[in-house]
This record gives C-alpha cells, sequence and structure tokens, in this order.
C-alpha cells in the first residue's frame, strides 16, 4: 500500500505504516511485518522470551522433582527450543516441494538455527470443503517422508473444515520441541565488528520457483525451490564452530529482512559484497526480467551465519563439504561503520544501502 509524495509537481509512492487495516505486505516478513509486530503483538503479549524476537524461543526445562523451573540464565543447563509457524503457500505443489515439506522443513530449521535438535512437531490443518482426499493424502505423505529425513516426529495435530471458497484448499500450521545443549547460546543480538558472514547457498531459488510457476515463466532448466532440512548441516557447523554467534533461515523477505534485523538487533552494521553474493544464473535472470533483487526473493533451505573471523574459513570449508552447504560464501562483515544498517559494495564499486521489504513482493510463499 502506497501513498502520493509530491515533490515539486512529481509525485513518488512513499509506503503507508500507519494503516488500520491488514494489508498483505503485513505478511512479507519485511518493513510491515516488523510494523505490526511492533504496534499489536508486542504491547499487549510482550514478555522477556517473546520480545528477543528470535526465530524460536529457549525455554528452561521445568524441574519435575520440585516443580520448578530451571535458572533460564544459567549457561551450564540445556535448554527447551520452541517454535510455530504457518504455511499458506500457493500453489500447494511446486518443483522441488510441497506445502507438506515446507511445513515440516520450516520448523524444524527454526529450531536447527537456534542450536536446538529438533525433536517433536505437531500440525494443525484448515482444509477447505471439496479438496480432494487425494490431495490431502499426498501432502501428508510428503510431510511423513520430511519428518523421517529430520529425525523428528509428528505427535499430535488438529484438523478444521471451513466452507467452500473460504479456505483456498489447505493452511498448515506447525509448532516444533527440540532440546539445546548446555552452553549453547546463539542470538541475532551478538553480532561483533570483524565477524563475518557466510550463507549456506544461492540466494532466491523457492522465491523464483513459486514465481517462475505461477507467471508461466520457462527456462532452460527447471528452477526448483530449495526446501530443505538443515538440522544435520547446522550440527556439523556448531561442531567444527561452538563460537558461531548466531544463525537464522531467510525465509521471507529474504536475506536483507535477516540483515536487517542483525543490525537492528546487535546495533552494529553489515557491510556486503555483491559479487560475492551466490545466485544461480537462471535466477539473477528471472529477478531482472521481473525487477526483483535476489536479497529480496524467499528461501525455504538456506542459512545466514555469523561468525568471529578467526573461524570463518575453517567454517565456510565445513559447510562446502556438506550436501546442504556446497554453495556457501562468505557475502559479508560486521562493522563499527552505519549500526543498524546494511551497506553492499555493488559490481561496480558504488555502495547502497539495503533496506527492509516495504510491501509484499510475493504473497503466499510460505
Amino acid at each position: 500500500m502506497t501513498d502520493a509524495v509530491d515533490f515539486d509537481g512529481r509525485t513518488c509512492p512513499a509506503p503507508i505504516y500507519d494503516q488500520e487495516q491488514v494489508l498483505l505486505g503485513h505478511g512479507s516478513g519485511g518493513t510491515l511485518s516488523a510494523d505490526l509486530i511492533r504496534r499489536v503483538f508486542l504491547p499487549e503479549l510482550g514478555n522477556d522470551v517473546l520480545n528477543a524476537l528470535e526465530d524460536q524461543a529457549m525455554l528452561p526445562l521445568f524441574d519435575l522433582a520440585s516443580g520448578m523451573g530451571a535458572d533460564p540464565g544459567a549457561a551450564d543447563q540445556p535448554r527447551l527450543a520452541f517454535t510455530t509457524d504457518a504455511f499458506v503457500v500457493k500453489p500447494l505443489f511446486f518443483p522441488g516441494g510441497d506445502i507438506g515439506k515446507l511445513a515440516v522443513h520450516g520448523t524444524v530449521n527454526d529450531l536447527a538455527v537456534g542450536g536446538a535438535r529438533p525433536l517433536y512437531l505437531s500440525a494443525a490443518f484448515i482444509l477447505e470443503e471439496g479438496l480432494p482426499l487425494a490431495m490431502l493424502r499426498r501432502i501428508v505423505v510428503s510431510m511423513r517422508e520430511a519428518c523421517a529425513e529430520a529425525g523428528v516426529q509428528l505427535v499430535t495435530g488438529d484438523t478444521k473444515v471451513v466452507d467452500r471458497g473460504k479456505g483456498d484448499q489447505v493452511f498448515i500450521t506447525t509448532s516444533g520441541i527440540g532440546l539445546a545443549p548446555a552452553g549453547r547460546r546463539l542470538s541475532i543480538q551478538s553480532a561483533q565488528p570483524g565477524d563475518k558472514i557466510l550463507v549456506s547457498g544461492t540466494l532466491g531459488d523457492h522465491g523464483i520457483a513459486i514465481m517462475s510457476l505461477r507467471e508461466g515463466i520457462e527456462f532452460e532448466t527447471v528452477l526448483e525451490s530449495d526446501t530443505a532440512s538443515l538440522h544435520d548441516l547446522t550440527r556439523v557447523m556448531l561442531e567444527a564452530c561452538p563460537a558461531i554467534r548466531c544463525m537464522r533461515d531467510p525465509t521471507r523477505g529474504g536475506a536483507s529482512s535477516t540483515l536487517n534485523e542483525l543490525a537492528a538487533a546487535s546495533q552494529v552494521g553489515v557491510q556486503l559484497d555483491q559479487a560475492a553474493l551466490p545466485v544461480r544464473r537462471e535466477v539473477n535472470a528471472a529477478c531482472e526480467m521481473l525487477g526483483l533483487d535476489p536479497l529480496y526473493v524467499a528461501n525455504e533451505g538456506k542459512l545466514i551465519a555469523v561468525v568471529p573471523p578467526e573461524d570463518a574459513d575453517r567454517l565456510l570449508q565445513v559447510m562446502q563439504n556438506h550436501p546442504r552447504g556446497r554453495d556457501a560464501a562468505v557475502i559479508g562483515e560486521v562493522v563499527r561503520d552505519h549500526p543498524g544498517m546494511v551497506v553492499m559494495r555493488s559490481l561496480i564499486g558504488g555502495e547502497r544501502v539495503v533496506t527492509m521489504l516495504a510491501g509484499e513482493q510475493l504473497p503466499r510463499i510460505c
């Protein structure tokens, strides 16, 4: 949603952030999403855990013997990781995946990037009247296969049905529980100047796969979503480099939202190198054709990691030796300059600010 701002008789669309109704952009994972959280949810529901705005909540384990929770600040105690997510992707089936795989992978990854071992999932299905049972069964089979691959169990769930035309076939909400070992503290607030920023693979694959299917764009090779579980990649990364500051999976809003959230939370600057960004040739071509920037396009099987500079080369090698990290790259560093901002050095040597996504680039992406 934009409004027109007049500059000497010329008009320029400027985003409106004081809307009194929900817009598609509120689900983008960008500026409007962050504004909705700050204006509506945190004032009423905020607490020390929620206010951290991590991909998962890290909670003290409950002491059954004493009936008391463990000290949440104790570094020598394991913690319970808890996350929840909703999936409304359109179409339900796409090259490389479907809404079922996406629901499992997305929830597992939110636990894994927090340094936790994913254990259990729940799933709630909102089904539209008239949905073919064969389609639902295909989604459920896909979820079972994804759970088996990630080593998690789906242990509880719920099903609701809405009137024909009211639900767009299937919506899935999942929650996940995992266990973070004692002493592990990954946080988006932990980045320090000098740290290196790594990405585990090519950017924009999921979003462009969805968009090319919707728009009927054909390429020499089939573009596939990168949806995948990252639990094993994060395991080997943390074994090789326990000093990792934080990890995030750049889903809605793409890498731009993740890096802007990092800069704001840690009150540091982020300096990117465009030449270092791993982007498939087909994805880059599609972005140029559609007027998109790969930094703003959703990913569903990639992570961004922030690591002390002395560990960056070793961690990069470990990532590249893993099937989920073959295209890993160092894409930038954390700096003292311009705190709260992300700046990218372009291919021709100039610099530009990489802001968060202002509106909705591609709705119903995950």
